[in-house]
């Protein structure tokens, strides 16, 4: 068992509205193992009596958890993210179930990170196409509706259980942070707009196939400078052109 690699795994609520739900989790993570918490934009106070009282011997993980304004900083330097979500998408990307999908977040013990969503409504479709894996829990169809501290205690524990493994998954190479990746995908959005392969309504829909073409790949950070790369020289290309 290495319990060790589960220092590097964050776990991220966004907009959590519920103090109850945010002491809970801080518990369930204590229970598992997990040391991370993030908060999102947090629609209630994490250090209230309410929380405090549903975290009980875990209230060091929630007075460490960090809060930031964004998706997009909570996932600074995490290499591999997984988002939970109850729906299928547009794309053709599967869901897999915690048990599948999990041990893939300790590969190469490198910084990651496991989203979860408001308790109201989930992720979003801008908030997943961070992700580049999507686990859905199986439940009774008739209804599976998880509450948001039920759902972060069944991944801690598929997450406890894949540290007992001996064999985890390992990547080819180490692949690119993040926020490289979001570079890139604005950079490309960008020339793509420019060029007029994309247009204004339809941008964001036909992005996210891209980050799901890019995301299965794992592109390393020198694949991505590379392309960023060939973006500049295009925009150098098309302003050249323009000059002439």
């Amino acid at each position: 068992m290495n319990t060790n690699l589960l220092s590097q795994v964050s776990i991220i609520l966004v907009q959590p509205a519920g103090a109850l739900n945010v002491g809970s989790v801080a518990r369930v993570m204590k229970n598992m193992g997990l040391e991370k918490l993030i908060l999102v934009n947090p629609q209630c106070d994490r250090n209230s009596e309410a929380a405090k009282l549903m975290a009980v011997h875990a209230n060091d993980i929630l007075e460490r958890a960090i809060v930031v304004d964004s998706l997009e900083m909570a996932l600074q330097g995490c290499h591999h993210a997984i988002a939970t979500t109850a729906r299928s998408r547009s794309v053709n990307t599967p869901l897999e179930t915690p048990q599948t999908a999990l041990p893939w977040l300790l590969a190469d013990n490198l910084k990651s990170a496991l989203i979860f969503g408001p308790e109201e409504r989930g992720l979003s479709n801008l908030e997943l196409a961070f992700a580049q894996k999507f686990v859905c829990i199986p439940a009774n169809p008739e209804y599976p509706s998880l509450n948001l501290a039920q759902a972060v205690a069944v991944c801690a524990y598929e997450l406890y259980q894949a540290t007992q493994q001996i064999d985890l998954p390992q990547s080819s190479v180490i692949p690119a942070a993040i926020e490289q990746l979001e570079g890139y995908y604005q950079d490309l959005q960008a020339m793509l707009l420019k060029i007029g392969y994309l247009y204004p309504h339809t941008a964001e829909s036909r992005m996210e196939k891209f980050r799901r073409l890019y995301n299965r790949n794992a592109l390393s950070s020198e694949e991505v400078a590379m392309l960023r790369g060939i973006i500049r020289q295009v925009d150098w290309a098309i302003s050249q052109k323009q000059q002439d």
